[in-house]
């Protein structure tokens, strides 16, 4: 019998250990992520979440631990074999991050003109099939101050959706928005991940997103991966500090 063995890691993270001022948020962390899944890293806020996303496109290095991209251990690589790195991944910032002065048009193909296209016929297409994918084409002329949260959202995951990562980071993609609006970014990003297989880790304290679009959750508690597992693994366990986060009694939101 041939070997089917479990996907690919696509990401690996080895005790990594990091401080913020004089507090310890990383204590021994570790963590595998396989390629095609979708894996939700819940956690306290502050608790590290953040830091550890920081960590995977090397804009914090490790006090100690290792982070390991594809085959390359990306921990102390320059700046220049870094941003090779950086392409392969999308990244969805917390509050969209657009540039409010250019049109949706231009904050899509920013990325694109910053590394290097020239084509504008290239670039208008590409721009245009990425709004397609987040349901809103036709939308290119559009200014950020006329859009909605929702919208901004959308915008901002089709710059990280355009140059075709491998791999898509997610930071708390549905904060700020309403519960309807909410859905439909959730159902957006598990769409997407089917649709092109792309690898995605998502941040998060939402529970109701997390059983939406994990394959594989973990928990990021007192700077270590307190569990990791499926969502059916997660609402079976008795764990008391599990069972807090599930049910909304551990994580200090306002």
């Amino acid at each position: 019998m041939t070997e089917q063995a479990h996907p690919r890691e696509i990401i690996r993270v080895d005790n990594l250990v990091q401080t913020l001022g004089d507090q310890e948020i990383l204590r021994g962390f570790s963590l595998k992520v396989h390629q095609g899944e979708t894996l939700v890293l819940l956690g306290r806020s502050g608790g590290g979440k953040s830091v550890f996303l920081r960590h995977l496109i090397g804009l914090m290095q490790p006090i100690s631990g290792t982070v390991t991209v594809g085959q390359e251990i990306i921990s102390g690589l320059p700046e220049r074999e870094l941003a090779k790195v950086r392409r392969s991944m999308g990244m969805l910032f917390q509050n969209g991050a657009l540039f409010d002065s250019l049109t949706v048009a231009d904050n899509v193909a920013f990325p694109l003109r910053e590394r290097g296209e020239t084509d504008e016929t290239v670039v208008a297409a590409k721009v245009a099939e990425a709004l397609q994918m987040v349901d809103l084409a036709g939308q290119e002329a559009k200014m950020p101050v006329n859009l909605s949260g929702g919208m901004r959202k959308r915008v901002a995951l089709a710059r990280a959706l355009v140059s075709q990562p491998r791999c898509m980071l997610y930071d708390e993609p549905t904060a700020g928005l309403d519960p309807i609006v909410a859905d439909s970014i959730d159902l957006l990003i598990r769409r997407l991940q089917r649709k092109l297989g792309v690898t995605s880790i998502v941040v998060t304290h939402d529970m109701k997103s997390t059983f939406t679009i994990a394959d594989h959750v973990a928990l990021l508690h007192e700077g270590r991966c307190y569990f990791y597992g499926t969502c059916d693994q997660l609402r079976a366990s008795t764990d008391p500090v599990i069972r807090d986060f599930v049910e909304g009694r551990s994580h200090d939101e306002p």
